[in-house]
């Protein structure tokens, strides 16, 4: 796919919203002690309800966002979830107690039509057959984003613990800007569909995405994995603190070194992979690469450990493009809003969901637990990776009637 104005200011939102989320990773310890955390593992619980609510705000709003964007078009979803996420690092930036914290995520959460809006834009301008690459590319500005931002957040928090939102508020500022100049619609009137009142009820959406045919197994897969792999941004900071000791900057460098592994694998590795091999054995490789890395993760006691598995959680992240690639194939022009909303709300069930999870067997297996093990929530989330495996072979079926 060819990298036009459009496409590349598409990348550059995701890259810095990406940026916004990875920026604040390195001084979560920090920050949730600042506010009243008495400990690593109670901090790590408070920063797990706050993914939580994050989560249960898009999972209500990002299909009224997606069916928006599937009625007004996209630039002006767009540009307004800029703005929204503006106000909300500013409103984080200047908290002072866990509460104003907490609405600030909420908030964000209200505006998560960011990512929803620009994968919609992206199956408007691609072809089918590049959606998969194309999706892959959005990975690959995540990657870049994750590379920067916790770089930036480890760097700034020497500043102040404040520092990285407002750098977050600024980057993002300059975004709108970007997007008011540059961004034209995407959406033709013809594929325009109007929006009712049953677009407001997110349950509703849900159902009547699930019944269009071939669609419901590719969203439980992307469901399932994107519970399983929330152990990341949920626990790498606390897990590094509580097996390694790592201070601020540390988490920062290893979270950048995982952001430019994940570039590299989105950008590089990725097409080349899905050219030579199809959508479905690259899908295969990454969730083996999943489960390996996990399950590493879970028993590591060495900074040895951390350095040979990052490259392979880095495959991984092959696989949320790759699935979404599979149901974006199976719906009409004027559904893909919709479908990456319902995508959307899904990984933010999830995320209500596997941060109150994740984190409360990190503090089952750090506080008081007669066997201590704090990588017990990677070993979770492999098992849950490794039972997507009946869904994930049918889904080899969708591959080849795409391909005929």
């Amino acid at each position: 796919m060819k990298l036009t104005g459009p496409f590349l200011f598409i990348l550059a939102t995701l890259m810095i919203d990406a940026i916004g989320v990875g920026i604040v990773f390195p001084i979560m310890p920090d920050l949730m002690l600042r506010v009243g955390a008495q400990s690593t593992a109670e901090g790590a619980l408070w920063s797990g309800i706050m993914m939580s609510a994050y989560a249960a705000a898009m999972f209500l709003f990002g299909p009224i966002v997606g069916s928006l964007s599937d009625s007004y078009g996209r630039r002006p979803v767009l540009i307004l979830a800029l703005v929204t996420l503006t106000i909300d690092y500013v409103i984080m930036a200047l908290a002072q107690t866990y509460w104003m914290l907490l609405v600030g995520r909420v908030i964000a959460g209200m505006a998560g039509a960011t990512y929803i809006t620009a994968t919609a834009y992206i199956s408007d301008i691609a072809k089918p057959t590049e959606r998969g690459a194309a999706f892959g590319m959005i990975g690959a500005a995540f990657g870049i984003g994750f590379v920067l931002g916790p770089a930036l957040g480890g760097l700034a928090s020497g500043l102040h613990i404040s520092a990285p939102f407002w750098i977050a508020a600024g980057l993002s500022a300059l975004n709108v800007v970007f997007g008011i100049v540059i961004l034209p619609e995407s959406l033709k009137p013809e594929n325009r569909r109007p929006f009712g009142k049953r677009d407001l009820n997110p349950f509703g959406t849900l159902i009547r995405t699930f019944v269009i045919p071939g669609v419901a197994i590719p969203l439980i897969c992307i469901f399932v994995f994107e519970f399983a792999n929330l152990v990341y941004p949920t626990l790498w900071s606390f897990w590094g603190r509580e097996v390694f000791g790592w201070d601020g900057f540390t988490i920062g460098v290893t979270l950048s070194a995982y952001g430019v592994l994940i570039a590299v694998v989105q950008a590089g590795i990725l097409p080349q992979m899905t050219k030579r091999l199809g959508d479905y054995k690259t899908l295969i490789i990454a969730m083996v690469a999943a489960v390996i890395a996990m399950i590493g993760f879970g028993l590591a006691s060495a900074i040895w450990v951390v350095v040979v598995f990052l490259p392979i959680a880095a495959l991984s992240d092959m696989a949320p493009p790759l699935i979404t690639a599979f149901a974006a194939n199976r719906v009409g022009e004027d559904q893909q809003g919709v479908v990456q909303g319902v995508i959307a709300s899904l990984s933010s069930v999830a995320a209500v969901v596997a941060p109150l999870v994740l984190t409360g067997v990190f503090e089952r297996f750090v506080g008081e637990a007669e066997w201590y093990l704090p990588g017990a929530p990677f070993l979770v989330a492999a098992v849950l990776i490794l039972a997507l495996t009946p869904l994930v072979l049918r889904l080899r079926d969708h591959d080849n009637r795409s391909s005929n």
